[in-house]
């Protein structure tokens, strides 16, 4: 069979047919984007976690450096979406309600501030900013989240946090603890839930500095 040689009018025809396939094309993909833009016009309340802690007179005073390496999560828990617990075995979100910054990023920044302000520590920053450093402390968020008890009960707040210091040098992870912080809500509303949320936040931030430079200290007298 001999090949079929396309006429200047047959190219005229499929040219056609092709410019209006594209702007059927074109208005389904517009229709679709008008309709995601509805739902993403929803509005929902923004709220941001910023304790500040002030240094315990028990903290020790140390000569070393500190870097902090991006904490750890699983994605669930680690969302800008505000997560509650009904029961045991389920997890859901609060609607119309959500975090500024992901729960990691709350929780690196409130121990990096912390430890900054303390004026305990000879300096601490984000791991791979260049700055030499004798620790490191690595951090695991393993719940940052509501839970309810019971059907007729306002939920309580949990922050749990798997810490481990270690001696950059030899590699050695010189302490590991999990910090484990409960804190009560007055009521269902996301108002209180939030304010229990910066409660928790703010003694498991505590808990943490505290523990590093006391570690930290006794490890380096050791050495």
């Amino acid at each position: 069979m001999n090949p079929t040689t396309i006429r200047p009018a047959s190219r005229h025809y499929a040219l056609g047919i092709a410019r209006t396939t594209l702007v059927i094309i074109g208005c389904v993909l517009l229709a679709a984007c008008s309709v995601l833009g509805n739902n993403t016009r929803d509005r929902a309340t923004v709220y941001d976690l910023d304790p500040r802690v002030e240094a315990d007179p028990s903290w020790p005073q140390v000569d070393w450096q500190l870097s902090l390496a991006k904490v750890n999560a699983t994605r669930v828990g680690d969302s800008l979406r505000i997560a509650v617990r009904p029961t045991p075995n389920e997890l859901q979100i609060y609607k119309g309600a959500s975090w500024a910054r992901i729960p990691t990023d709350m929780l690196e920044g409130a121990i990096l501030r912390t430890l900054e302000d303390s004026g305990r520590i000879a300096a601490v920053a984000r791991q791979g900013s260049g700055m030499s450093a004798e620790y490191r402390l690595m951090l695991e968020l393993r719940r940052f989240e509501s839970d309810y008890a019971g059907p007729d009960m306002p939920p309580t707040v949990v922050i749990e946090v798997n810490a481990k210091l270690l001696h950059i040098a030899s590699q050695r992870v010189v302490e590991s603890r999990t910090f484990l912080q409960k804190a009560p809500t007055a009521s269902t509303s996301i108002e209180q839930v939030v304010q229990a949320f910066d409660q928790a936040l703010h003694a498991v931030t505590g808990e943490i500095v505290g523990w590093v430079l006391a570690v930290g200290k006794a490890e380096t007298q050791a050495l």
